[in-house]
């Protein structure tokens, strides 16, 4: 089957086979978000990304592997409703940004900073911290050695636009800044975007819509 990245609360997983991951996206919770469940194909060692809400589903879709770890990409609640049951239930380490994880209100084993490595089995991805969203939100990239690249952007890139930054210029000219430098002007068009919410993207379809963005502000 051919991975589209379109999920719907309550409906079935989409599964994206790449040679040496397996990415599986999930949609939870009243705010649909979405949880990505990655596997090394290697090791079998698995991450979740976002343990957002209804950790029944998510600890399903884990199987009885378990899972190594969990990041939270950012502060806001709904992305980490299931995140203390699904510990609990797994013993994963959790990883969050530096500047974020204060106000998660499940401790956090392993700071991140922008650049720093976060690895599931064999597989690395690299973290970048984006100011804007929140003040510590990152996004994990992963250079698949054997095809583009795939960047997971919690609430900081979507299709259409950068995250909310709630009306606020300062957070909105940091959030577009970041976005671009760090992401647009680092990856290229192929990079897969899976956001933590919705449907996917790719940089491509974004990038012509930067300047549109800027200048609408938001």
């Amino acid at each position: 089957m051919t991975y589209s990245g379109e999920v719907t609360v309550g409906g079935p997983a989409d599964v994206h086979e790449l040679k040496d991951l397996m990415i599986t996206k999930v949609a939870v919770g009243p705010m649909n978000n979405n949880a990505y469940l990655l596997r090394c194909r290697a090791t079998d060692e698995q991450l979740l990304i976002d343990a957002a809400n209804d950790a029944h589903a998510l600890l399903g879709t884990i199987g009885d592997d378990g899972i190594a770890s969990v990041v939270t990409t950012h502060r806001h609640g709904d992305h980490w409703q299931a995140l203390a049951e699904v510990v609990a239930a797994t013993g994963a380490r959790t990883h969050a940004g530096r500047h974020d994880a204060e106000g998660i209100p499940v401790p956090t084993d392993v700071l991140v900073d922008d650049g720093d490595t976060v690895r599931v089995g064999q597989v690395e991805l690299t973290a970048r911290h984006l100011v804007g969203h929140t003040p510590g939100s990152i996004v994990l990239v992963y250079d698949d050695p054997h095809g583009h690249p795939h960047v997971f952007t919690g609430d900081c890139l979507f299709p259409g636009g950068v995250g909310n930054t709630f009306k606020d210029p300062e957070a909105f000219a940091s959030l577009i800044h970041d976005v671009e430098t760090k992401v647009f002007d680092a990856l290229p068009d192929e990079t897969w975007v899976y956001p933590g919410h919705g449907d996917d993207t790719t940089l491509g379809a974004e990038r012509p819509h930067l300047p549109e963005w800027r200048a609408r502000g938001w």
